[in-house]
């Protein structure tokens, strides 16, 4: 029996940065590559910071290391997540209480061991990280691939074709949406539309954004391409409208916008922001409804106040959306991650697993087989804000293992 003998934790630094939210979307200036202004959430030492990690080892008595990686979402602290992670902060837990509460424990006991990790009251970047590595250890210790060891404790059937990738563009929404037009990406570009300056004050500079992609998808693709187009509004409709949002006004803009991306379909990513989870569902909900009664084809995402798992569990019981991120480092353990990629099964709702570009590459090919082991509906790719660079490495990753899957029987490497 391969046990666990020693659990050892490096700061180590992400792919991209922590950005205050709150600040940027009240009209912070950017300057430079950072911005002006003080932060307003807590926690945050100025508007945009160097992004942290937490780099988790775990030595294998049979002398192999696994690694996993502690990292939180680029927009810490919005909502009820978890605050900036600060990497100095959490090494001390890692190799303290959590080192002591998982060595000597067997490496194949993937779900008691994540149990373990999951009782601990510690920051979600921190499960997240440490359970990356739990789940190497228990593939290593079976000699099989994290998507088998993962799809057996989720009692899930794993995919057996490449899941729809989505590409996030960053601010450089034309170039790096013909990246992934050249690419043949799935599902494009996210948009990063985080202020009425860019989707302007009425609206229309995302109606033209939209048409523009329309045209350049037909231009660049051919006959066989037909990507999703997906954009993250961070609440914007929800500054050009005033509530109810089912009434006609905020209908007819975002038909407008289903109209500039035709002939792609378009899901939209956390139209409006509320102050709570039930007053996010609320209006998510009532948006949703008015969409449907005028017959508008427009995909709702969500994304703020749909954390934890129980949070995501809320928005599909509540029919809220049509798509829900389950985002990885706030949901916090992969098992977590699983299970609420899985509780979207047999309803209306898909999944979809993401995460933030304030990762690491060790993070992302870990997400990689949570979508494998459950077929969710689209997988990010991360991390960065480069998009070639995730992209290259989730997709690598996936058909990676997949191949490996083809080759080999059905436990094995």
């Amino acid at each position: 029996m391969t046990t666990i003998e020693d659990v050892s934790a490096t700061p180590g630094m992400t792919a991209f940065f922590a950005d205050d939210q709150a600040a940027i979307a009240a009209g912070a200036e950017p300057d430079g590559f950072a911005y002006a202004g003080e932060p307003e959430t807590p926690g945050f030492d100025r508007i945009r910071e160097p992004g942290e990690a937490v780099l988790v080892e775990l030595a294998l008595g049979d002398g192999r290391v696994v690694r996993g990686d502690c990292a939180a979402v680029q927009y810490a602290g919005v909502g009820e997540r978890d605050p900036v992670f600060r990497a100095d902060d959490h090494v001390e837990l890692v190799e303290g209480d959590l080192r002591d509460a998982l060595v000597g424990r067997p490496a194949d006991s993937l779900e008691q061991n994540a149990a373990v990790l999951e009782e601990l009251d510690c920051h979600s970047a921190v499960e997240y990280g440490v359970s990356q590595a739990l789940v190497a250890a228990a593939a290593a210790a079976a000699e099989t691939t994290r998507t088998r060891v993962l799809a057996e404790a989720l009692d899930t059937e794993p995919a057996t074709e490449p899941l729809p990738v989505f590409g996030q563009s960053g601010s450089d929404r034309r170039r790096g949406a013909e990246k992934m037009l050249l690419k043949r990406v799935d599902v494009l570009p996210h948009g990063l539309f985080n202020s009425l300056e860019t989707v302007g004050p009425d609206g229309r500079r995302l109606v033209e954004y939209l048409s523009w992609l329309a045209d350049r998808t037909t231009e660049l693709g051919d006959h066989e391409y037909d990507p999703r187009f997906h954009v993250d509004v961070y609440g914007m409709l929800g500054e050009l409208f005033e509530p109810p949002y089912d009434r006609s006004a905020v209908i007819e803009y975002v038909d407008d916008l289903r109209q500039a991306a035709a002939p792609y379909s378009l899901q939209l990513e956390e139209p409006v922001l509320a102050d709570s989870r039930e007053a996010q569902i609320a209006a998510m909900r009532s948006l949703r409804d008015g969409l449907a009664a005028a017959d508008v084809p427009v995909d709702l995402v969500a994304d703020e106040w749909c954390d934890r798992r129980e949070d995501v569990e809320a928005f599909v019981d509540a029919g809220a959306a049509d798509v829900v991120q389950v985002k990885s480092p706030d949901v916090g353990s992969l098992l977590e991650s699983g299970r609420a990629v899985r509780y979207c099964q047999d309803t209306d709702v898909r999944a979809y697993l993401g995460g933030t570009c304030n990762e690491t590459t060790t993070s992302a090919r870990a997400t990689v087989h949570v979508g494998l082991a459950t077929d969710a509906a689209q997988l990010l790719a991360k991390p960065g804000m480069g998009f070639d660079e995730g992209y290259a490495i989730v997709t690598n990753e996936m058909r990676r293992t997949l191949a490996r899957h083809r080759r080999t029987q059905p436990n094995r490497l």
